[in-house]
């Protein structure tokens, strides 16, 4: 499969495929049933993180994945796949796109965007999904070659931790700025949001936590019971 083919089709749902590494979800059979299920319904793809749920994904399904290996470095704040050991791997494993953190911050052995990018599209023959937080990265992310990029890191690093995802904002801006595709993911919690991305010029969404994260779900729900205040007191 070369990076120059298009994996995704527009206006589609990619729904990822995780688990906290405490849950009993956190079980490559699990995971790879949640993405058939997701497959089953129509989704077009999956984003899925580590090579053992890739592989076990990749053995239930045919369709797209999108593949990364969350790692945390000491000395590093990137943590989506950030050295291009890590993209070997997930690329054995069976991903088809790979997904990384293409913020500007500092990554091991002095890896950058530049060198990363080009790196697994020529070498390992896979597309690129730089995983971004502002316009700037965004833009920097396409100069270096990436073949789709989304809004997944809007409130998760410091130049955003202020604000709150979805990135509906950021999302407008990348389309308008942006020539490839640009996928929306993060914070989409309903259909009509997902709707709503797509609207404003949303190539894809990805949706996690609102369909596969059952511990965050029944977490909110019991906070939720847990302060209501009960009759009479």
């Amino acid at each position: 499969m070369t990076h120059d083919q298009n994996l995704i089709p527009p206006q589609s749902l990619i729904v990822s495929c995780q688990a906290p590494v405490d849950s009993p979800l956190h079980d490559p059979i699990i995971i790879a049933a949640m993405a058939k299920a997701a497959i089953n319904q129509g989704a077009v793809g999956v984003r899925v993180d580590t090579p053992d749920h890739i592989k076990a994904v990749r053995e239930r399904i045919t369709q797209p994945i999108i593949g990364l290996w969350k790692q945390s470095i000491p000395g590093f704040e990137v943590y989506i796949t950030p050295q291009f050991a890590d993209a070997i791997a997930i690329a054995e494993a069976g991903a088809d796109i790979i997904a990384i953190d293409a913020t500007l911050r500092n990554r091991p052995n002095g890896e950058t965007i530049n060198t990363l990018i080009p790196q697994i599209q020529q070498e390992l023959g896979k597309q690129v999904m730089a995983d971004v937080d502002t316009l700037e990265v965004a833009i920097a992310a396409v100069k270096a070659g990436a073949d789709f990029v989304g809004t997944t890191l809007y409130g998760y690093t410091k130049d955003t931790e202020t604000y709150t995802p979805p990135g509906f904002k950021l999302l407008e801006n990348m389309v308008k700025k942006l020539e490839v595709p640009v996928i929306c993911e993060g914070g989409i919690s309903s259909p009509q949001q997902a709707q709503k991305a797509i609207e404003l010029g949303a190539y894809a969404v990805v949706v996690g936590t609102a369909i596969t994260g059952i511990d965050i779900q029944v977490k909110n729900y019991q906070t939720a019971l847990m302060e209501v205040k009960t009759f009479g007191s």
